[in-house]
Order: C-alpha cells, then sequence, then structure tokens
C-alpha cells in the first residue's frame, strides 16, 4: 500500500485535482495501511519532496491514529510555512487526551504557533487559535 500511497503523491497533478480528488483516494489507501506500511512511511516521509510532503500532510487526518501523529511532528520541523500551516490545520483533527500531550510534550510546536499567530493572515489566523483551543481543551 506505500508504495500506491508515493505513487499517487508522486504524480503530476494539478492542485485542484489533488484537493478534490487525489486527497480522497490518499486517505482510503491510508486506511488500509498496516504496520509495515506506516514503518516505510515513517522512516521516509523527512526524505521526500516538500510538495509531497505538503500533500501527505493534508490527508493524514484519516485515522487520527498514533503513526499519523507521530508523522505530523515530524514534519512540523521541516522550515516551511505552508507545511507546518498544513500540519496544525490537520493537526485540529486529533483530539483525543494522548494526542494532545504528545503535541504538548513538544513545546516547540506551540512556540512556533504562538509566533505565527501576530502575522498571519485571517484565515490561518482561525485554524492556529482553533488548534491552540483545541489542544488547551
Amino acid at each position: 500500500m506505500y508504495g500506491e500511497l508515493d505513487n499517487l503523491i508522486s504524480a503530476d497533478t494539478t492542485a485542484d485535482s489533488w484537493y478534490d480528488d487525489g486527497s480522497i483516494i490518499a486517505s482510503e489507501i491510508l486506511s488500509e495501511f498496516s504496520l509495515r506500511d506506516w514503518e516505510k512511511l515513517s522512516s521516509e516521509v523527512l526524505t521526500k519532496p516538500l510538495e509531497w510532503q505538503r500533500k501527505l500532510a493534508y490527508c493524514l487526518d484519516s485515522n487520527c491514529n498514533m503513526y499519523e501523529l507521530k508523522i505530523l511532528i515530524s514534519l512540523l520541523s521541516i522550515e516551511d510555512e505552508e507545511l507546518f500551516e498544513i500540519c496544525i490545520d490537520t493537526l485540529r483533527s486529533f483530539t483525543s487526551q494522548e494526542s494532545k500531550q504528545m503535541i504538548l510534550d513538544n513545546p516547540s510546536i506551540l512556540h512556533r504557533v504562538n509566533d505565527l499567530l501576530p502575522k498571519a493572515g485571517v484565515a490561518v489566523k482561525r485554524i492556529l487559535e482553533e488548534f491552540l483551543m483545541k489542544i488547551h481543551s
């Protein structure tokens, strides 16, 4: 299944087709992942091109499982504002106490969110504020 996901995300598509169709297909593939697939994805995600990482981060809330959460947290280490915003947007779906605690155990995430808030546009600001609200609830 990992190979299927990699091929899908690597395909040259328009942004519209990715967000309309590709992301849904990717979420379906992710829901079928085995432990081996998650391990392969976890080990390779940081070596993938930035656009690939952005596409993946957008779909990593199909199950809100620990594999998805750990991958999203690892992607937050990449210095790219758009990827960071996508990851934070996706992390809003992770509402279990365990998920919240994993995020809180990484204070650099909250620090970066707070640094971004004052300069964020209206839509991103709403995402960041909602993320903070959910993490602290």
